[in-house]
Formats: C-alpha cells, sequence, structure tokens
C-alpha cells in the first residue's frame, strides 16, 4: 500500500521563491503550486497489523465517548436537569443519546418532512427541513427489517461510520504523511473534543466517511467514483458544496499542469461531471424545499431561522454571518477579529507543512474554510461542522514531538469532557 508517484499525492521540500513584492508573485504563485504537486518520496508502507491497532484506538475512543456521556446522564438524570430544545427531564440513555438533531432526525424517519412549515409572523421557525434525508431513511429501513427502534438505528449507523471514517481518514493521511504523524492524525481525530457526536443519532460519522472517501478516490484519480458517493454525502448533511469546490480547484491546477502532469481527456471528463453532479446536488434540497412546501427559500429561511435568538431577523446574504455576528456584538472589534481569523487560516492552509498534505486535502479544507465562513452563523455548533477538516490533522506539526503530542491528547479529553457537559447535557452542540 505505497502511495503513487502521482503529483497530487503530496509534496516534497522546496526552497521559499526569492523574488519579492507584486513582481515576484507569479513565480511564487508558480513555485506555490509546483510544491503543492510534487511527489512526495519515502513514505513507509503500511505495516502489517497497523489496521488492526486503527481499530483498537478507535474502539477505545468510542468507550471513552459512552463512558463520559452516561457518566453526564446519570448528573443529569440524579439532579433532574432539563435536556434538549423542551428541557424535558431524560428518564433513559436512549433517550438522552437521541436528543437535539438526532430528535429531528427521528422525527423524519417516522413522519416524513412537514408540507407546510410552522410560521410566527410571517417568519419561519426552525423544522425538520434543515436536516438531510440518508440518515432518516437508514433509521426508517432498519426499522422496518429489524424492528428495533429507530434511534437505536441511528446510533448503530453513527457508530458504524465512525470506524469506517477513521479506517478511510488514515488511509488517506498515509497517502501524504509519514507513519508518525498519520498515526497521531488518527488519536486526535478519535479523541478529538467533539468525538462524542460519533456515538449520537447524528449524521456526522456518515457524512466524514463519504467526504474522506471522495478525498482518497480523487488522491488515487479514479474521479468518476466520486460522483455516487459525493451525491449520497449530498443529502447526508450540509457541506458538500465545498467538496465540488474543491474538485474544481483540483482540475484547474491539474488543467495548469498538464504539460508536466498529463491529464488525459477521461480524467478531465470524470473529474468534470463528478465536481458538477455533486454541486448540483449539493444546490438541489433547496428547490425540493420549495416545492414541497410551496414557500420561497424554505430551506435558507428554515437554516436562518435558528439565528434569530443570536442576530435577529434579517435576510441571508453569503460571506456576511460571521461579520454579522461578531459586528452584533464586538462592534468593530468583533469585525476585525472575523478579519484576524480568516487570515489565522488563510495561513494555516498556505504554509508549508499545510502544503505537505497535498493539492486534495488543501483544496478541499481551503474550500470548507470558505464554504463555514460563507454561509454559517458562528454559535456552538461550529466546532461541530469544523470536524470535516478532519484531514489537516496530519499536518506534522502536531506530531513532531513527544511533548506537544501528549499535551494534545490531553487537551482533547479534558476538552471532551466539558463539551459533554456545555454542548450535549445543559447546550446544543
Amino acid at each position: 500500500m505505497v502511495p503513487t508517484s502521482r503529483q497530487d499525492v503530496a509534496l516534497s521540500p522546496r526552497r521559499a521563491p526569492s523574488s519579492r513584492g507584486w513582481r515576484g508573485l507569479p513565480r511564487a504563485l508558480s513555485e506555490w503550486l509546483s510544491d503543492l504537486t510534487s511527489a512526495r518520496v519515502g513514505v513507509e508502507p503500511i505495516a502489517s497489523g497497523t489496521l488492526t491497532k486503527v481499530v483498537g484506538i478507535w474502539a477505545i475512543g468510542r468507550a471513552v465517548n459512552l463512558g463520559l456521556l452516561w457518566m453526564f446522564f446519570e448528573i443529569s438524570r440524579l439532579a433532574d436537569l432539563g435536556f434538549g430544545p423542551f428541557g424535558i427531564h431524560v428518564r433513559t440513555f436512549l433517550t438522552f443519546l437521541t436528543g437535539w438533531d438526532a430528535d429531528h432526525y427521528l422525527n423524519i424517519a417516522r413522519t416524513g418532512y412537514p408540507v407546510r412549515l410552522p410560521m410566527e409572523e410571517g417568519i419561519v421557525q426552525p423544522n425538520d427541513w434543515a436536516f438531510l434525508p440518508v440518515l432518516p431513511f437508514l433509521e426508517r429501513v432498519g426499522h422496518d427489517l429489524t424492528g428495533v427502534n429507530e434511534g437505536i438505528i441511528g446510533i448503530i449507523v453513527s457508530i458504524a461510520a465512525s470506524l469506517g471514517a477513521t479506517l478511510v481518514l488514515f488511509l488517506l493521511l498515509r497517502r501524504v504523511t509519514t507513519p508518525q504523524a498519520s498515526w497521531w492524525g488518527i488519536v486526535l481525530f478519535t479523541f478529538a473534543p467533539l468525538s462524542f457526536v460519533y456515538v449520537l443519532a447524528y449524521a456526522e460519522s456518515l457524512f466524514l466517511l463519504l467526504v474522506f472517501t471522495a478525498l482518497l478516490l480523487a488522491m488515487k484519480r479514479q474521479y468518476l467514483l466520486i460522483l455516487p458517493v459525493g451525491v449520497l454525502a449530498a443529502y447526508t448533511r450540509p457541506g458538500v458544496l465545498a467538496l465540488a469546490l474543491g474538485l474544481g480547484i483540483v482540475f484547474l491546477v491539474r488543467w495548469m499542469q498538464h504539460r508536466t502532469d498529463p491529464f488525459p481527456w477521461t480524467q478531465r471528463l470524470s473529474l468534470a461531471a463528478s465536481g458538477i453532479a455533486i454541486a448540483a446536488a449539493g444546490l438541489s434540497w433547496t428547490y425540493i424545499a420549495d416545492a414541497v412546501t410551496g414557500i420561497p427559500h424554505a430551506y435558507v429561511r428554515t437554516e436562518t431561522a435558528w439565528w434569530i435568538p443570536l442576530v435577529g431577523t434579517g435576510d441571508f446574504v453569503p460571506m456576511t454571518p460571521w461579520f454579522r455576528f461578531f459586528g452584533t456584538y464586538l462592534n468593530v472589534f468583533g469585525i476585525l477579529l472575523v478579519l484576524a481569523i480568516m487570515a489565522a487560516f488563510a495561513w494555516w492552509i498556505f504554509s508549508k507543512p499545510t502544503r505537505k498534505l497535498g493539492l486534495v486535502i488543501v483544496a478541499y479544507a481551503a474550500s470548507y474554510g470558505l464554504y463555514l465562513f460563507g454561509v454559517f452563523l458562528p454559535q456552538q455548533s461550529t466546532f461541530r461542522l469544523m470536524m470535516p477538516l478532519s484531514p489537516l490533522l496530519g499536518d506534522e506539526r502536531f506530531s513532531s514531538t513527544q511533548h506537544r503530542r501528549q499535551w494534545l491528547l490531553l487537551g482533547c479529553l479534558g476538552l471532551q469532557v466539558v463539551a459533554v457537559f456545555l454542548l450535549w447535557t445543559i447546550g446544543y452542540p
């Protein structure tokens, strides 16, 4: 399982461009692209038994998740704390694992999507159209075939998909980085602060499995196989438009460098077809919601219904939600904070250690970061929405020293305790 020498797999170190100023920009861009698409050399094959160890670390991570959730379930039950959007006191662990978004998925599995949207004074209220149909479909089918509660089916799907996502992410990182960096990327992914979502009846695990699979296929240049995977992801949870944009960037870079890295017409057509089909699928849900409910912009108005308690009513304008949120609470300092966050993310994406992850991962990560800034309002769920950026955990800076590895792991475990309490037991993720 040795990585191929194809140029979009990873890169080898190069000297920084010597030209400075605007006149050196074309050369800097050329060398940056060359860096991004250069083949990494010396990546060792996957040793025998490594995948078994990956499964082992995944199992430990899920045990930690369930243990923490059980602990806070008992605390919640004994303290008679309210849980979920309606503040209901939980009585069973299953109820505790199927709250918040999971409750919406269960409602869709049992009754389908509403034909009429809930309205108050002409304003659309939060409703099930914000949640995509793949997980509810699996819950319904699983229940019909086995008679098992839909919530249990959702949890099983989530846990099983998290195993697939972990394995595929490891294979993805092993194509672009060292054994140590890829292993610790998996460790951080497994014990991340929001990793408890992998054992809830949420669609995150399934979405990550599909996206990581699409990225792995892109690295292998099996572009046409990405199409069904990406289309399925488009109806699993929001975010697939970033994958389509990432594929578009891969197409553009490969076309620009086709003289040094052949880009056959079969690959051009299959890559373009996959990108266009995924983009179309990603945009289709808004038209489906409009057609079923008869209300224009039903999906966008549903998504922004959750914004009202934070920033009030108002039309959705792309690329403004972060400025709108931080500007509301911090005025001009909020605007400056958003610009600083964007600059920091851009620095990370364009830094040389990140470029070692190669064209596919960098193109996707940059696209997904733009997607988050462009359409989502920052709130508690932002931390969960960042999980598709997990391929960046292969950055060798995370595992460069033993001291850093230890503190990162301890930090993940400590923050997971905080997240389970603040973002699940008494808040929402």
